[in-house]
């Protein structure tokens, strides 16, 4: 086991952040940004997710996964807390992740999380994740999650989902 508290959350936190999103698992919930917050109160260890969206089906597995990581890893008293504030945005992914999603053929999220936003909105134009045209189209506003849309590239014919700017 791990001596001091800071080193001690380092190591919960490096345990939680292993834990993979179920509906994309080449993603971890710190890929995400799902992992908000490790604290240590004594032998307790809680760790803070905020979810996606708040009915978001997947948090259930989350906090069980997480639970079943840290308990593996020899804690036996853990919480796993949600929060809704601030409300999770697709700003909180890391480059990683959104990597992982593209070579895993899913079209991640604008940078900036802000740029639908205002009096004028604009779609900007999503990027096929296989062949890299931006000549693609929506098909359906929702994709297999609905965290997800569904997107046709008219270039190599390929449908794809793509991961919503929140």
């Amino acid at each position: 086991m791990v001596s001091t508290a800071t080193t001690r959350r380092e190591h919960v936190w490096a345990v939680a952040a292993t834990v993979t999103d179920p509906e994309i698992p080449v993603l971890t919930i710190e890929d995400l940004g799902v992992l908000r917050d490790v604290t240590l109160d004594g032998s307790r260890v809680i760790v803070t997710l905020t979810p996606t969206y708040s009915g978001c089906p997947a948090l259930d597995a989350m906090r069980d996964d997480v639970t079943l990581a840290l308990a593996a890893a020899g804690f036996d008293d853990v919480e796993v807390r949600t929060t809704l504030s601030p409300a999770w945005t697709t700003d909180w992914m890391t480059d990683a992740g959104k990597q992982k999603l593209r070579d895993y053929g899913i079209a991640p999220p604008h940078a900036r999380a802000a740029l639908g936003q205002g009096p004028i909105r604009l779609q900007l134009a999503v990027k096929c994740p296989r062949c890299g045209s931006l000549d693609t189209r929506e098909i359906a506003r929702f994709g297999s999650t609905s965290c997800k849309a569904l997107f046709e590239c008219r270039a190599c014919l390929e449908p794809f989902d793509h991961f919503k700017v929140l």
